[in-house]
């Protein structure tokens, strides 16, 4: 079995999910992991497929059938993954809304190498005040040669700065 995956954006409405779905039955895929959302109004996300060699025209011509109906569809082959190397982190911040922070927190991490493996984030209000609060759950894979402190002590050398709080722990 060769795995793709299926990048989608489109106008959010019922359905969708369902026609994906019905797109990689046709084809004779097996729909194997996916991350799917409302994003800006959007519905977006991706999907790990399994299929045999022979059904990749034929998920290619049922896509086509969800692109006209106003999903853009993009299929492209998964790599094989390399091995997970490194120990696993989980890394939450909260802090003021303001541009910048994705930038300056990712420059950190990029800049030690590390692998952020998955990224979430989101505008929330501080439950007393109101003030909008921005939040990133992420989690990350560090080389073997790099200690979570040194990663832990970058970051908080740019909590001051961008008025952020951040936690990084082992994760389960």
């Amino acid at each position: 079995m060769t795995l793709f995956v299926l990048s989608v954006v489109g106008s959010d409405r019922p359905g969708l999910t369902q026609a994906l779905a019905a797109a990689v039955l046709a084809a004779g895929g097996n729909w194997q992991e996916s991350r799917l959302s409302l994003l800006g109004g959007l519905y977006v996300g991706s999907v790990l497929v399994g299929l045999t060699a022979d059904g990749v025209e034929g998920l290619r011509s049922a896509v086509r059938e969800v692109d006209a109906q106003g999903l853009a569809v993009r299929i492209a082959p998964a790599v094989e993954a390399l091995g997970a190397d490194g120990e696993a982190f989980d890394f939450a911040l909260v802090g003021q809304d303001q541009p910048g922070i994705v930038n300056q927190v990712t420059a950190v991490l990029s800049g030690l190498n590390a692998n952020i493996e998955t990224f979430r984030s989101w505008i929330g209000a501080e439950p007393h005040s109101g003030v909008p609060l921005f939040n990133i759950a992420a989690s990350l894979r560090l080389p073997r040669d790099l200690a979570a402190d040194r990663v832990r002590a970058a970051l908080e050398d740019i909590s001051a700065e961008i008025m952020v709080d951040i936690a990084l722990t082992s994760a389960p």
